[in-house]
């Protein structure tokens, strides 16, 4: 609804004397601040100052006028320094909350493009710890919504099984089994130590490290389903090796004038790629003929495009700075254009327990796995806490608030709103009741409620802006909080006044299942009873 009134809009306003014949810039709405009393507040005045060269008040007082005439708007206000705050009629209000439409309009998207979203991708070396969860949630809600808003949209865990890394993991645990510790650069985590029970007795010395490595793949995939996340595919490494694929690859940067011998050696020219700014060129060959991991990570990624896929989201960890460089570089050398290629880094987690930090060392085999947090605090929680601070900031994850059943926890808040409104409904069957049409005019509860409910698809579509799903948190909280004043201030259940009741059933009913929608692509549950 909201993208037909800024069209209505637009053409009112290109269609005036006043401003007709200039290249006008798109109207874009924010919520009008709290104390102009208004809903929609729009700075597209300011905007057009530059074009129209005007005091962009005056802009603003003309246009007011102007949009006191479109259908949907009660009232326009100009303020300064060129704002216009719209007043949006009752009726287009309640019309709007009840569209439970969200995908794009636009059908002609998937014919042209195909997004793949990569996450996670940890070495199968390990359990997976805190930091991945964090990936996965990001990824995973970003593919949920990607999905929603009629983007075809895929997931992806590259898995490296290729390379020395099953050498050391199996030199890591046969030491285990000889009950010796790990070699200095191999892998000490304890975890090793309950491996080395379960071995199987008959494993032949040189299978240590595929033993190993497939249980611990398992593993990882069983964390991600705890975690609710489902992958459209497992990619292995190895696959690339027996296809061919990285001197394919190879190949193809030679023919592109980006590869070239040096000291036994085949280098990657990074540095012809001034947009791509890497500080040096990079080995993709080692003098030995061995590739290297970053050869493998390029023919992946030519595997991407090669598929079909038109942009390429990688999700990576704090310690991945460096690679952006290098790989937008190679994304250039392969003949795609850099923008296709897009990385995501994510910030580091620090782990509260009651108020103070918990140390972890990965290199020690210290650290607090995703399995032992979803244990301890849930997958909801987990889920809900990782996705709502934006990927670059790092953040404190509070053991102990996420364990509270109170409203101080900002999941149970979210999720104690959906379960109150089935309680209503359950309570309206027993007598009866069912939703009716909304009666206008909205009490002012009712109307706060109402235009929220009609902020959700513009919250997702800046989830994808932003590739962040911080936004969905926040707006489930809000969205809570306007229900628990309407919950106080207005009487759902009244049976001296049923259309009023019906009305206000209606309007529980469309805000649970916002409430439903937006936990689900955040990977969370939405519980009936609490």
């Amino acid at each position: 609804m909201f993208e037909n009134l800024k069209k209505d809009i637009e053409l009112k306003l290109s269609n005036s004397p006043e401003f007709q014949g200039a290249v006008l810039p798109a109207v874009e709405f924010a919520p009008a601040p709290e104390h102009t009393g208004a809903d929609l507040s729009l700075s597209w005045a300011m905007s057009a100052a530059k074009v129209l060269r005007k005091n962009p008040l005056e802009i603003a007082k003309t246009a007011a006028a102007l949009l006191k005439e479109v259908n949907g708007i009660a009232d326009a206000e100009p303020a300064t320094p060129g704002f216009i705050n719209l007043k949006l009629d009752d009726n287009f209000i309640t019309v709007a909350a009840l569209d439970r439409r969200i995908k794009r309009s636009d059908a002609s998207y998937g014919s042209k493009h195909k997004i793949l979203i990569e996450f996670v991708s940890a070495n199968p070396t390990g359990p997976l710890h805190m930091a991945s969860g964090r990936g996965a949630a990001l990824g995973d809600s970003l593919v949920r919504i990607y999905r929603a808003l009629g983007y075809p949209c895929d997931s992806e865990y590259y898995v490296n099984d290729a390379g020395n890394q099953a050498q050391m993991l199996a030199q890591s645990l046969k030491a285990r089994i000889e009950g010796k510790e790990p070699p200095e650069n191999g892998y000490h985590g304890s975890y090793l130590i309950d491996m080395a029970k379960i071995a199987p007795k008959d494993l032949k010395e040189e299978d240590y490290g595929r033993w190993a490595m497939e249980y611990l793949i398992k593993t990882q995939q069983d964390d991600m389903n705890a975690f609710r996340v489902q992958f459209t595919r497992w990619f292995r490494e190895s696959e690339l090796h027996k296809e061919g694929a990285v001197q394919k690859a190879l190949k193809s940067l030679e023919d592109n004038g980006y590869a070239y011998k040096k000291d036994d050696a085949v280098w990657f020219g990074s540095t012809q790629d001034k947009e791509a700014k890497d500080d040096k060129d990079r080995v993709l060959v080692r003098t030995d003929g061995r590739p290297t991991y970053f050869l493998a990570d390029i023919a992946y990624h030519k595997n991407k495009y090669d598929r079909g896929y038109t942009q390429l989201i990688d999700i990576l960890g704090a310690d991945h700075h460096g690679y952006v460089p290098r790989m937008k570089a190679a994304v250039h050398a392969l003949g795609k254009e850099e923008k296709s290629f897009v990385p995501i880094i994510h910030q580091l987690v620090h782990l509260l327990d009651n108020g103070e930090q918990v140390k972890m060392s990965k290199r020690a085999g210290k650290f607090i796995t995703l399995r032992e947090l979803i244990d301890d605090v849930g997958a909801d929680a987990c889920r809900f806490f990782f996705a709502s601070r934006t990927p670059n900031a790092q953040m404190t994850f509070d053991i102990q608030l996420a364990k509270k059943q109170s409203n101080e926890n900002p999941v149970f808040y979210v999720q104690y709103v959906h379960a109150r409104i089935h309680s209503i409904f359950a309570a309206a069957t027993e007598k009866g009741l069912e939703p009716g049409e909304i009666i206008t005019p909205l009490s002012a509860q009712e109307r706060a409620l109402l235009l929220k409910l009609v902020w959700f698809k513009p919250v997702l579509q800046n989830c994808l802006r932003d590739l962040s799903p911080h936004h969905l948190p926040t707006y489930l909280m809000e969205l809570a909080g306007l229900f628990h004043s309407f919950y106080d201030s207005c009487r759902v259940i009244d049976e001296n006044n049923i259309p009023l009741t019906r009305s206000r059933l209606l309007i529980c009913q469309r805000v649970a299942e916002r409430i439903r929608k937006g936990l689900e692509f955040l990977g969370v549950s939405a519980p009936e009873k609490m």
